[in-house]
Order: C-alpha cells, then sequence, then structure tokens
C-alpha cells in the first residue's frame, strides 16, 4: 500500500525545503518521486512556440523523491508515520500513528 497517494497533504523533512507542506500533485511510483504544490519551484525559460506564442519565464514544481515527505496528520497537524489497517468490512486503509485515518 502506497504511503503517500495524489491529494494528501505532506510535509518536508528533508532537502532544501525542508519544513513547507503542500499537497501532492503527482506521484511516480517507479522513480518513487512525488510533485507537490509549492515545493521545489523551478524557473524554465519557454521558447516562443505556436501554442504560447509570448514565450518566457515560467516558475514549476518539480518533484521530490518520496523519502523526503511526511504525511501531515489530520488529528495533530504534524508529520506523522504511516501504517495500514484492515477494517471489519476488510478494506484497508492508512492509519496515522495517532489512529486518525488518512483514507476518506
Amino acid at each position: 500500500m502506497a504511503r503517500i497517494k495524489k491529494g494528501d497533504t505532506v510535509m518536508v523533512i528533508a532537502g532544501r525545503d525542508k519544513g513547507t507542506s503542500g499537497e501532492v500533485l503527482s506521484v511516480d511510483i517507479k522513480s518513487n518521486k512525488a510533485t507537490v504544490q509549492g515545493v521545489r519551484v523551478q524557473t524554465k525559460h519557454q521558447k516562443p512556440s505556436m501554442a504560447n506564442p509570448q514565450g518566457g519565464i515560467v516558475k514549476r514544481e518539480a518533484s521530490v523523491d518520496m523519502s523526503n515527505l511526511q504525511p501531515i496528520d489530520p488529528a495533530t497537524n504534524k508529520p506523522t508515520r504511516v501504517k495500514s489497517k484492515t477494517l471489519a468490512d476488510g478494506t484497508k486503509v492508512r492509519v496515522a500513528k495517532s489512529g486518525e485515518q488518512l483514507d476518506k
């Protein structure tokens, strides 16, 4: 079961953007990276094209290794570790260390 999913609110625990948090925009399981809103923002010089005739400088988020991210616990609003739990009806859900359920 994935520790971090699209739509989760996570905090960066290591690297240049340590301490910042944001929503996960996309997750790449193969390369073990995630793109987080407002984290690791890079500037890209865009050449004029048919789609973007003006060109210019564009800011966009780059991917971050998932080992540097931790989900935020809804109960305490702090980064937490995640474990999985099987409910009575047989569905698997992600649970924070405090016992709060992360999956809706």
